[in-house]
């Protein structure tokens, strides 16, 4: 005669599960105590790095660049702000030099927006921070930059780096460029700055009023060049401050 499941069985089948359920709970705890242990020995061996070669990684570029690698590769950012570094951060000091830097790349673009649109090389803005900071060129790299632009993400000011023609530009205003006006910018970096409408039509066999309307938009509606009605060659010529070297 078949039976059914009697409440003996039932008994151990419950049990087995609280078994096994206790073993699950004995192993997750000791899997999380292995963690914590092995997070504080590396806790440790990365306050005693920071001890010994906290003096290179401010001041030495490649050492700051390869150790960046170094923690990139196990998901760690020691440079990131407080809030997001934490003790990281105040080991290192880094996070302060961040945001110090960051502060310094917005005055640098405010104070050359008049000029140039809000469309700056990197090249222009590492020389003006040098001087600024009174340090050698050595010390402040592209790389420093673009990672100072990134904690300025949260003000949402629109500060961004742009390649425009395998040269590496900082936007300041929150704007996009369209197709057009990357070509005109790569056109007057190879130029020196000046751009006239025949470098258009017959560089990029653009149409005389695409050309115009691309010039002019960036002349009135961004503000990104000047305009020279007095150009000894063709008599209406537009200069864009963001390519040109200055001094």
């Amino acid at each position: 005669m078949r039976r059914g499941v009697g409440l003996a069985a039932f008994d151990r089948h419950e049990q087995s599960k609280r078994s096994f359920a206790e073993l699950s709970t004995q192993l997750s705890e000791s899997q999380v105590q292995h963690l914590h242990s092995q997070l504080a020995q590396f806790r440790t061996a990365l306050a005693h790095f920071a001890t010994n070669h906290r003096d290179s990684i401010r001041k030495d570029p490649n050492f700051r660049h390869a150790f960046q690698q170094m923690c990139s590769s196990i998901g760690v950012d020691p440079l990131a702000g407080p809030k997001k570094g934490g003790w990281w951060a105040e080991m290192f000091n880094l996070g302060d030099w961040q945001y110090e830097l960051g502060v310094q790349i917005v005055d640098i673009c405010v104070s050359t927006r008049e000029r140039n649109g809000g469309m700056i090389v990197m090249e222009e803005v590492i020389r003006m921070i040098v001087k600024l900071r009174g340090v050698s060129d050595a010390e402040i790299t592209e790389e420093d930059i673009v990672r100072s632009i990134k904690t300025l993400e949260p003000l949402g000011a629109g500060y961004q780096v742009i390649d425009v023609g395998g040269k590496k530009m900082i936007r300041s205003v929150p704007k996009e460029l369209d197709t057009d006006q990357v070509l005109v910018l790569v056109t007057a970096r190879e130029r020196g700055g000046r751009v006239v409408e025949e470098m258009l039509v017959h560089g990029h066999q653009w149409t005389r009023e695409r050309a115009h309307a691309a010039l002019e938009n960036m002349l009135l509606r961004d503000g990104l060049c000047w305009v020279d009605e007095q150009d000894e060659t063709y008599g209406r010529a537009y200069w864009i401050p963001s390519t040109m070297e200055w001094d």
